[in-house]
């Protein structure tokens, strides 16, 4: 079994930071937001003051991680949450558990 990729490593570090964490729960609750609707759902659900900066920073590390996708129509921009780079991962322990449980 191989290391940690970078890919794999840009996806930890996206998910060590718990408001990266809470962007990534609303989007999961509701995809297709805008980083105004984002910013607004942070602000009344987990009461996060973070400006749209921050909030804008913290999608463009998700976005690079490949755990947010995000489209352009028109003026705006949606995000989307998707779940590829973390089902790799479990994957990669997940055939190596069902691996070994044949082994023994």
């Amino acid at each position: 079994m191989g290391g940690v990729s970078e890919a794999d490593g840009d996806v930890f570090k996206a998910l060590a930071d718990p408001t990266r964490r809470k962007i990534l729960d609303e989007l999961a609750e509701r995809g297709g937001q805008t980083l105004f609707e984002i910013c607004s759902r942070l602000a009344m659900k987990h009461q996060l003051g973070s400006s749209r900066q921050a909030i804008s920073q913290h999608l463009e590390v998700l976005i690079n991680s490949g755990l947010v996708t995000s489209r352009r129509e028109g003026r705006y921009k949606f995000h989307d949450i998707d779940t590829g780079p973390l089902e790799r991962l479990t994957d990669r322990w997940r055939s190596s558990t069902a691996h070994e449980i044949k082994e023994n």
